[in-house]
């Protein structure tokens, strides 16, 4: 009995040192990984979007020596633990293809830099919305309505990204409808008149207004104009809102579809 104290007293005392290193290894973790993003924050060089992988990959970084140092503890060989992790690993890597695949698309994604965080983007035929956070294995937007959505790197990566906000200025077409038979020139002038005086429309390029169809009942005026992307949506609404305005100030009215209708009738002969 007194021959296995000291075995005993050892392994109480590694089994103590093993989770109070366990404990403050990651607790350092943590600290470190806020440390990081709050520096990455501060510096104007590092791309938002790349903040939560740094985040994750110090983590999990310490983590990973943090648990080998406890494993050492007991006397477990370092050569042994490198040999079952890439053994594991490999195994967990066929086993996860997919999630592997998120990985890299995620790496392609901050690498390449298609989307940043703030921008507003489409992912043709799956959603689109604010970037909020390109992560290690997904991707989260934010969409107008203020609902999140997460989609996962690797769906992001394979399908077309259309990215509304990366161009400093973008071009904006409103079309009005003018009835036939009103002043068509005296409509051109008022609208014309509109884009020149907001004040979201920019003069480089010329905005335009220009006649681009005939339709049933009413001739298609379009609006052509440049905006900064920011003022995007408030010019669109405010040109749709006071476009038919301005007409109406200048005598046209609006136009209502016009259907034709006609009857053949029967002719009958007088009787003799």
């Amino acid at each position: 009995m007194r021959a296995q104290m000291p075995a005993l007293e050892y392994l109480a005392f590694n089994l103590i040192v093993a989770i109070v290193t366990l404990v403050v290894g990651w607790a350092l973790s943590s600290l470190a990984g806020r440390g990081v993003r709050k520096l990455a924050g501060r510096s104007a060089r590092v791309d938002p979007t790349i903040v939560p992988m740094l985040y994750t990959v110090t983590v999990w970084s310490i983590r990973v020596f943090v648990l080998i140092a406890v494993l050492a503890r007991f006397g477990v060989q370092t050569a042994s633990i490198i040999t079952v992790l890439g053994a594991a690993g490999l195994a967990i890597g066929l086993a996860l293809q997919g999630t592997l695949q998120n990985i890299a698309a995620g790496i392609m994604l901050l690498a390449l830099r298609p989307l940043r965080a703030g921008e507003y983007i489409s992912v043709v035929g799956k959603g689109d919305g604010t970037v909020a956070e390109v992560g290690l294995f997904l991707t989260r937007l934010i969409q107008f309505d203020g609902v999140h959505l997460t989609l996962p790197n690797s769906l992001v990566w394979n399908n077309p990204i259309i990215n509304y906000s990366r161009n400093a200025t973008r071009r904006l077409d409103v079309e009005v409808a003018v009835r036939y038979g009103d002043d068509l020139e005296l409509a051109l002038r008022e609208l014309a008149a509109l884009i020149e005086s907001h004040q979201y429309v920019l003069p480089t390029p010329k905005p335009e207004v220009m006649v681009i169809d005939y339709r049933e009942s009413t001739t298609i005026v379009n609006m052509r104009v440049w905006v900064a992307s920011a003022n995007y949506w408030t010019l669109r609404f405010d040109l749709y809102r006071n476009a038919m305005q301005a007409l109406a100030r200048a005598g046209l009215k609006m136009p209502i579809p016009v259907s034709e209708i006609h009857a053949a009738v029967p002719i009958v002969e007088a009787s003799k």
